[in-house]
């Protein structure tokens, strides 16, 4: 058998998918702190239930919550498509807003919070990573929507042109619906 040098590798002709945008450069640190903050969260609130619910309750519920919106956050801002990206924003907002309310009323009232749960004092705990991570990831999220690199290799391509196709960019000529 001979080999060609003809060849292709097929792999390059596929348009990059919209997890290939979000998991590249800053999208990958960005992720893994949130792995990272989700891992730290989760272990720090079994062990605060586990260990000392009665203590402080609703404290360490905020700490379960806040590693659950964490791992799915985490998730989200991996999985392709525009439910996952829709997910990735409603995840943020509600961490930011969290961390807000949280980080306000522990300062007001910290008779609420007898301990510490992740978002206290804004996530003072945490370095406050929690402050600035949903900013940051929203920030990510709004530069790197679904569907945008599609429009924009759409708009430079003649339509049915390869180009287009290759790239995943002119809707109308591979035949998809626009919506």
């Amino acid at each position: 058998m001979r080999e060609s040098n003809d060849m292709t590798d097929v792999r390059s002709a596929r348009p990059k998918t919209d997890r290939g945008r979000r998991m590249s450069g800053i999208g990958r640190v960005l992720v893994a702190v949130y792995a990272v903050l989700a891992l730290a969260a989760v272990g720090r609130s079994f062990y605060q239930i586990a260990t000392k619910f009665d203590e402080a309750p609703l404290a360490y519920t905020l700490s379960a919550l806040a590693a659950v919106v964490y791992v799915v956050a985490t998730i989200a801002l991996v999985r392709p498509g525009i439910g996952w990206y829709r997910v990735a924003w409603a995840t943020l907002a509600f961490e930011f807003t969290g961390v807000l309310v949280v980080g306000t009323l522990s300062i007001v009232d910290p008779e609420l919070f007898p301990h510490d749960t992740v978002w206290s004092w804004f996530g003072r705990g945490y370095l406050f990573i929690p402050l600035v991570l949903p900013v940051l990831g929203m920030w990510w999220l709004a530069r790197h929507r679904p569907g945008a690199d599609a429009a924009a290799s759409g708009a430079d391509a003649t339509p049915g042109s390869s180009r287009a196709d290759a790239a995943g960019g002119n809707a109308a000529a591979n035949g998809a619906d626009a919506a």
